[in-house]
Protein backbone atom coordinates (compact mmCIF):
# COMPACT_ATOMS: atom_id res chain seq x y z
CA UNK A 1 0.00 0.00 0.00
CA UNK A 2 1.73 3.44 -0.90
CA UNK A 3 1.89 5.93 1.91
CA UNK A 4 -0.96 8.41 0.70
CA UNK A 5 -3.73 5.53 0.36
CA UNK A 6 -2.33 4.22 3.74
CA UNK A 7 -2.70 7.40 5.32
CA UNK A 8 -5.93 7.69 3.54
CA UNK A 9 -7.30 4.51 4.49
CA UNK A 10 -6.65 4.68 8.19
CA UNK A 11 -7.68 8.05 8.68
CA UNK A 12 -10.84 7.30 7.54
CA UNK A 13 -10.89 3.59 9.32
CA UNK A 14 -10.10 6.10 12.64
CA UNK A 15 -12.61 8.43 12.21
CA UNK A 16 -15.19 6.01 11.61
CA UNK A 17 -13.92 4.19 14.99
CA UNK A 18 -14.18 7.58 16.76
CA UNK A 19 -17.48 8.08 15.69
CA UNK A 20 -18.56 4.57 16.95
CA UNK A 21 -16.68 5.91 20.12
CA UNK A 22 -18.56 9.12 20.65
CA UNK A 23 -22.21 6.95 19.91
CA UNK A 24 -21.20 4.09 22.04
CA UNK A 25 -20.30 6.58 24.77
CA UNK A 26 -23.39 8.51 24.58
CA UNK A 27 -25.34 5.26 24.82
CA UNK A 28 -23.05 4.39 27.70
CA UNK A 29 -22.31 0.99 26.49
CA UNK A 30 -18.62 0.54 27.88
CA UNK A 31 -17.59 -2.67 26.77
CA UNK A 32 -17.75 -1.52 23.15
CA UNK A 33 -17.16 1.83 23.52
CA UNK A 34 -13.78 0.53 25.12
CA UNK A 35 -12.69 -2.14 22.70
CA UNK A 36 -13.66 0.74 19.85
CA UNK A 37 -11.37 3.01 21.50
CA UNK A 38 -8.46 0.62 21.68
CA UNK A 39 -9.82 0.12 17.70
CA UNK A 40 -9.24 3.82 16.87
CA UNK A 41 -5.84 4.06 18.62
CA UNK A 42 -4.61 1.04 16.99
CA UNK A 43 -5.78 2.80 13.54
CA UNK A 44 -4.32 6.27 14.52
CA UNK A 45 -0.80 4.75 14.71
CA UNK A 46 -1.36 3.15 11.67
CA UNK A 47 -2.12 6.50 10.02
CA UNK A 48 0.53 8.13 11.47
CA UNK A 49 3.00 5.45 10.25
CA UNK A 50 1.59 5.96 6.94
CA UNK A 51 1.70 10.05 7.32
CA UNK A 52 4.87 10.36 7.99
CA UNK A 53 5.78 7.60 5.22
CA UNK A 54 3.88 10.37 3.12
CA UNK A 55 5.78 13.37 3.93
CA UNK A 56 9.00 11.70 3.44
CA UNK A 57 7.84 12.43 -0.16
CA UNK A 58 7.36 15.41 0.27
CA UNK A 59 9.74 18.76 1.30
CA UNK A 60 7.71 19.60 4.34
CA UNK A 61 9.63 22.77 4.81
CA UNK A 62 8.54 24.30 1.60
CA UNK A 63 4.91 24.31 2.91
CA UNK A 64 5.89 27.49 5.08
CA UNK A 65 4.43 28.31 8.37
CA UNK A 66 2.06 25.23 8.28
CA UNK A 67 4.64 22.49 8.73
CA UNK A 68 5.98 23.84 12.62
CA UNK A 69 1.87 24.72 13.41
CA UNK A 70 0.89 21.15 12.15
CA UNK A 71 3.60 19.18 13.98
CA UNK A 72 3.17 20.79 16.82
CA UNK A 73 -0.45 20.24 16.85
CA UNK A 74 0.01 16.48 16.28
CA UNK A 75 2.32 16.19 18.90
CA UNK A 76 -0.16 17.96 21.49
CA UNK A 77 -3.15 15.89 19.72
CA UNK A 78 -1.16 12.48 20.60
CA UNK A 79 -0.29 13.60 24.15
CA UNK A 80 -3.70 15.12 24.66
CA UNK A 81 -5.36 11.28 23.96
CA UNK A 82 -3.93 10.51 27.57
CA UNK A 83 -6.90 13.05 28.56
CA UNK A 84 -9.91 11.49 28.04
CA UNK A 85 -8.67 7.82 28.98
CA UNK A 86 -7.53 8.80 32.36
CA UNK A 87 -10.87 11.40 32.68
CA UNK A 88 -12.69 7.75 30.90
CA UNK A 89 -11.22 5.91 33.75
CA UNK A 90 -12.69 8.12 36.61
CA UNK A 91 -16.16 7.61 34.82
CA UNK A 92 -15.73 4.19 35.52
CA UNK A 93 -14.82 4.51 39.10
CA UNK A 94 -17.55 7.38 39.40
CA UNK A 95 -20.29 7.94 36.91
CA UNK A 96 -20.43 11.93 38.08
CA UNK A 97 -17.39 12.30 35.62
CA UNK A 98 -19.08 11.56 32.62
CA UNK A 99 -19.86 15.53 31.77
CA UNK A 100 -16.90 16.27 32.22
CA UNK A 101 -15.19 13.25 30.40
CA UNK A 102 -17.60 13.57 27.76
CA UNK A 103 -16.20 17.89 27.05
CA UNK A 104 -12.78 16.22 27.05
CA UNK A 105 -13.51 13.62 24.49
CA UNK A 106 -14.69 15.85 22.38
CA UNK A 107 -12.11 18.55 22.63
CA UNK A 108 -9.50 16.04 21.59
CA UNK A 109 -11.85 15.33 18.58
CA UNK A 110 -11.82 17.99 17.53
CA UNK A 111 -7.83 18.63 17.76
CA UNK A 112 -7.87 15.68 15.68
CA UNK A 113 -9.81 16.96 12.88
CA UNK A 114 -8.19 20.16 13.50
CA UNK A 115 -4.45 18.29 12.91
CA UNK A 116 -5.79 16.56 9.99
CA UNK A 117 -6.80 19.40 8.23
CA UNK A 118 -3.16 21.60 8.62
CA UNK A 119 -1.67 18.15 7.46
CA UNK A 120 -3.49 18.01 4.01
CA UNK A 121 -2.95 21.69 3.96
CA UNK A 122 1.11 21.09 4.47
CA UNK A 123 1.24 18.39 1.91
CA UNK A 124 -0.68 20.72 -0.69
CA UNK A 125 1.29 23.39 -0.08
CA UNK A 126 4.55 21.22 0.22
CA UNK A 127 6.64 20.71 -2.63
CA UNK A 128 7.39 16.87 -4.41
CA UNK A 129 10.61 15.76 -3.25
CA UNK A 130 13.67 15.38 -5.14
Amino acid sequence: MTPGVGFVVFLFVTLCFLGAVVVTGLKARRKLHLRLVVGAFISLAIAIYYAERLGESYDVDSAGMITPIHLTLAKVTVFAYLLPVLSGWRTIKNAANRPLHGKIAYTVLALTVLTAATGVLMILLADKAA
